[in-house]
């Protein structure tokens, strides 16, 4: 009763009417904690500055948000496939909580349009939706619980934006197929990668996939195992099978 009467006034009067309106469009309920929502919303490259010079941004809460949607996940794929084995299920999980999903969350329903960011688009910068969906999800654990996020994240997000058939279906461990393509034709393959730089939180890898001594692909993620998985998957995005088979044979020709 006290959240419908405070909702039209949260959305239409004061001074963070908007972040209400944000929320409430976005989710479906208006906030206890508006600050929670406000700080999600912040990218690094936009961070706060205080009087002390730290520095605040969305990262403390995007790492709270990755652990708590992990954990609804689990549940969600618990209760979906209750015949499951759990290589299966772990697998699951994975397709769920991967950058790629997130980020393709993020934006169909609308997030990305309300992230303060100061981003140049480089690709270190291309998970700034996910990671901020990650960060709300950590906001609305904050205000409002687990058992409240846990079915708003099923009842709402997954059951409207997520295909759980597509999921199945698609395919995510790049690294494994490209490795497998390489070796039935016949083709050296290296990952190199390492700390590139840490991130408040979260550290920064980068990877880069040599094919024959080609470096043909780059991929940058929070562990060694996720950059390499996305350098494998630039690979695979860039070119076809055929397509990489006839580039490849052409520098055989020429080291001839």
């Amino acid at each position: 009763m006290i959240d419908f009467l405070l909702r039209p006034l949260r959305r239409n009067f004061g001074r963070d009417k908007t972040y209400y309106r944000i929320v409430d469009d976005l989710f479906g309920f208006v906030p206890h904690n508006i600050e929670l929502y406000k700080l999600a919303l912040i990218h690094k490259s936009a961070s706060l500055v205080l009087d002390d010079g730290r520095q605040i941004n969305n990262e403390r809460l995007e790492y709270l948000g990755d652990a708590v949607i992990e954990a609804v996940s689990s549940d969600y794929i618990y209760i979906e496939f209750p015949d499951e084995q759990e290589g299966f299920m772990t697998q699951m999980r994975s397709k769920i909580v991967s950058r790629q999903s997130l980020n393709g969350i993020a934006e169909r329903i609308g997030l990305d349009r309300y992230i303060i960011s100061n981003s140049s688009g480089n690709c270190t910068q291309k998970h700034i939706s996910g990671d901020a969906f990650e960060a709300m999800m950590g906001a609305i654990y904050l205000d409002q619980g687990y058992e409240f996020v846990n079915r708003l994240l099923i009842n709402r997000i997954f059951y409207h934006y997520l295909d759980l058939d597509d999921l199945t279906e698609s395919e995510t461990d790049f690294k494994s197929r490209l490795i497998e393509w390489c070796q039935k034709n016949h083709h050296s393959i290296a990952f190199r990668s390492g700390l590139s730089r840490s991130a408040g939180m979260r550290p920064q890898f980068h990877a880069t996939v040599y094919i024959d001594g080609l470096e043909t692909g780059h991929g940058t993620g929070g562990s060694k195992k996720e950059a390499e998985q996305e350098a494998a998957r630039s690979v695979s995005e860039g070119v076809s099978d055929e397509a990489c088979a006839s580039l490849l044979d052409k520098v055989d020709r020429l080291s001839l």
